[in-house]
């Protein structure tokens, strides 16, 4: 079952959040800081308020939360070079890693889909790190495509993988 999010999912919320922030800091250290967290969980609680960040969770059949997809609805209006448009940005989608391969991170990003079609949103739109090999597939999947790519060069690299996504 997928749903809002209510105030007494912030614990699994927060686990959810640990084990995105682990497979980030473990590929890039010298970025993402082990054992921090996104959010503080009053900064969860205004974000579960905000009917412009909405926050869907997925319930497995015991009622527990195995998954989730932070968005936040955005417009671009007014722009000199860039057409208005009105999109859906995922923030952050994450299925609890003892429940991946059971289709719910697809069932996630297809209520989000629905939710912004509903709403008047006219494309999704999600940044993704090029170490995070697993979830570059998962969107290639789903039928999405680069629409741009942020670049580095950095010397002080530590322990990195050196290896970049392959995109069709």
């Amino acid at each position: 079952m997928i749903r809002n999010a209510r105030f007494e999912d912030i614990p699994a919320i927060n686990n959810l959040l640990r084990q995105v922030l682990d497979v980030h800091a473990e590929k890039r250290p010298d970025i993402f800081k082990v054992g921090t967290a996104k959010y503080s969980d009053e900064k969860l609680q205004t974000i579960i308020q905000n009917p412009a960040t909405p926050i869907f969770v997925a319930e497995n059949d015991q009622g527990n939360v195995v998954g989730y997809a932070f968005c936040q609805y955005r417009n671009i209006q007014g722009s000199a070079m860039l057409h208005d448009v009105k999109y859906c940005y995922i923030d952050d989608i994450c299925v609890d890693k003892t429940s991946r391969g059971q289709g719910i991170g697809t069932k996630l990003y297809e209520h989000v889909k629905q939710q912004a079609q509903a709403d008047g949103y006219t494309a999704i739109r999600l940044n993704v790190w090029c170490l995070n090999d697993a979830a570059i597939r998962f969107y290639q999947k789903l039928g999405m495509t680069p629409l741009s790519i942020i670049m580095e060069q950095n010397n002080f690299m530590l322990q990195c993988s050196k290896k970049q996504p392959k995109w069709k």
